[in-house]
């Protein structure tokens, strides 16, 4: 894991469990994971009890550029387990966020035409006008599915699921098409290109109880999920508005600002409407949510040039009806998603 920070000054927390008692826990700072060490502190349990659990928080001084934290804890029988994490501090290492060693990637699925359901306008048009912008103007990796089955959409995801990260990668996945809520069931789908009318099983229908599990296990730290589908808000269990995050780094520099807010495990997601329809749109033109997007988008998110889930929300709130946003599976607090306008 890679932290960026501005201040030498760095606070530390770990916590560590053992089932044979512990006899000394080292924290040791190197320039890199080969290098020597050049700085140690020996911490040894001070009390029964700790020899089996012990949380420890120290505030440590890093030199600026590259730093590496090395927890060592031995077992009074002299076994070692060990965890490292890399710090990078100052201005050096913070100076262009769109030069930093990350990727973002972006899915697109977009149904316009159904075999068993009434066909759509403008899905497909939405998402090939976003994966424009987010090509053109934030320099993502954009694949698109149209009007796909149910094994694409899973093919597709497993692709996804089987890649490699690195620490301050993201992904986006966009939904465009049909939603549909079974009362009985309390549960919110996406109806596929194949899906029945009049399926009672839901066999035919992707859960979003199932698209929750699977997304979240996409092991890159840093995903976003949008749906411009009925009854997209569903997604979420609570049905409920926790409204996006202002921008709490607004002090900081940009290269700070993107490496903080990807310092946090994200699983965020914002949806165009709750338990309800929502409307497709006139022929040739976005659906509303998608008009208001696409406005985010081309705002660049201002002057900074990053556009951050808060900005988003700005966009879309006022519509009608209200997009609904949270946090599903392993979100940590304080994650956001960030696009950065090349």
């Amino acid at each position: 894991e890679t932290n960026f920070v501005s201040d030498a000054k760095y606070r530390i927390k770990f916590e560590i469990v053992s089932t044979t008692p512990l006899k000394n826990i080292s924290i040791v700072i190197k320039e890199t994971f080969d290098a020597s060490s050049r700085g140690m502190l020996n911490i040894a349990p001070a009390s029964e009890a700790e020899k089996f659990r012990n949380i420890i928080e120290k505030n440590i001084t890093l030199m600026d550029g590259n730093n590496v934290i090395e927890i060592i804890a031995e077992t009074q029988e002299g076994i070692k387990a060990i965890s490292q994490r890399t710090v990078k501090v100052g201005a050096a290492a913070l100076a262009d966020a769109s030069k930093l060693d990350r990727t973002d990637y972006a899915i697109l699925f977009v149904t316009n035409d159904y075999d068993n359901w009434p066909d759509l306008i403008n899905p497909v048009n939405d998402g090939r006008m976003i994966a424009e912008e987010l090509k053109k103007t934030f320099g993502f990796k954009v694949e698109t599915v149209e009007s796909g089955s149910q094994s694409d959409i899973l093919k597709k995801l497993r692709e996804y699921a089987e890649k490699k990260y690195k620490p301050l990668d993201q992904v986006f996945i966009f939904f465009a098409g049909h939603g549909q809520y079974d009362q009985t069931f309390g549960e919110g789908f996406v109806v596929t290109k194949e899906s029945l009318a009049n399926d009672e099983a839901k066999t035919t229908y992707l859960s979003h109880n199932r698209l929750r599990s699977i997304v979240n296990n996409i092991p890159c730290d840093h995903i976003f999920l949008t749906m411009d589908v009925c009854f997209g808000g569903t997604f979420d269990n609570a049905v409920a508005h926790r409204g996006m995050e202002d921008d709490v780094y607004r002090e900081a520099s940009q290269g700070e600002m993107v490496t903080r807010k990807l310092t946090y495990k994200t699983r965020r997601y914002l949806t165009s409407g709750g338990k309800e329809y929502v409307p497709d749109g006139r022929p040739g033109m976005n659906s509303p949510f998608a008009r208001k997007f696409l406005d985010a988008m081309r705002s660049k998110g201002g002057k900074d040039g990053i556009l951050t889930l808060g900005e988003i929300n700005t966009f879309v709130e006022n519509l009608k009806p209200q997009p609904r946003s949270g946090e599903f599976g392993d979100n940590a607090a304080g994650s956001d998603f960030i696009f950065i306008a090349k």
